[in-house]
């Protein structure tokens, strides 16, 4: 593909849809407060409604007047600027098969969306101290009891929707959770996502090697899909001749930041394994 042929906007959205196919954790976030992103340091208003009271009502009675919503507003700081910048050889463009850069751009978004879900894992350090359980040693004897456990948890802060609910593990915990079901015998069939390996009781589970690991302490995660605010922005894509090469090259700027809005409905699972 020759620079003549590079359409910064068409690229840009290709990447872009390539690093929604490949995120985990990031893909269940709240992500309604994209704004308009600039550069690093740049903040994302995020607003919310305080409750709405309910109350009796009589028939031919009035009723009073209507109440104030109060509104809250936390800020999310875009504090992530990852960056990448590859080139392609004229010889290797010239003898290697079709469609070589959207192989590269691939590669690209799997590498920025690995980056991206590092950094929402490692959302578990800032959980508040009450939400961060210890769960013990993991067996697939009782793991499945540990994620009810929770599930009632994140219920209790009046979560109502049951597909709002996800439960984030490393490989290890995953595999117990695999073996667990076998035994269960509940012939799970769920049509699965990237990462996604089926359900437990409504509970969507995803495994992800970017999971946090403390020594022999995984650092799992159960929570609402609002919990986590993440915002980003794919600020600069271009194309460009390298000096010193007969080469073709695209750099790229990713920017983006994340935040735990809704603490109450964010736990933290440390499990140990032998």
């Amino acid at each position: 593909m020759a620079l003549t042929n590079f359409i910064p906007t068409i690229w840009s959205e290709t990447l872009a849809n390539e690093l929604d196919n490949k995120y985990i954790a990031v893909k269940n976030c709240n992500r309604e407060f994209e704004g308009d992103i600039k550069s690093k340091g740049n903040t994302v208003k995020i607003s919310g409604v305080g409750d709405i009271s309910v109350f009796d009502y009589t028939r031919n009675t009035d009723m009073s007047a209507p109440e104030t919503l109060s509104d809250s507003a936390r800020t999310l700081t875009i504090d992530q600027a990852k960056a990448f910048n590859f080139q392609i050889d004229d010889v290797d463009r010239a003898q290697a098969v079709p469609r070589l850069m959207q192989a590269a751009m691939k590669k690209a978004a799997s590498a920025l969306a690995n980056t991206a879900d590092n950094y929402v894992f490692g959302l578990v350090n800032s959980c508040s101290e009450e939400n961060v359980l210890d769960m013990g040693s993991a067996t697939a004897e009782n793991i499945i009891d540990s994620i009810l456990s929770v599930r009632t948890k994140l219920y209790r802060s009046n979560i109502y929707d049951a597909d709002d609910v996800i439960f984030e593990v490393s490989p290890e915990i995953g595999e117990l959770i695999m073996k667990a079901k076998i035994n269960l015998s509940t012939g799970n069939r769920d049509v699965l996502e990237n990462g996604c390996i089926g359900s437990v009781s409504g509970i969507k589970i995803y495994v992800s090697n970017n999971v946090v690991r403390d020594g022999n302490i995984h650092k799992c995660v159960a929570r609402s899909k609002r919990s986590v605010a993440f915002a980003e922005q794919l600020s600069e894509i271009e194309a460009y001749r390298p000096e010193k090469r007969f080469a073709d090259a695209v750099k790229g700027l990713h920017l983006y930041g994340a935040k735990i809005v809704f603490p109450e409905e964010y736990f933290v699972m440390n499990y140990s394994l032998a």
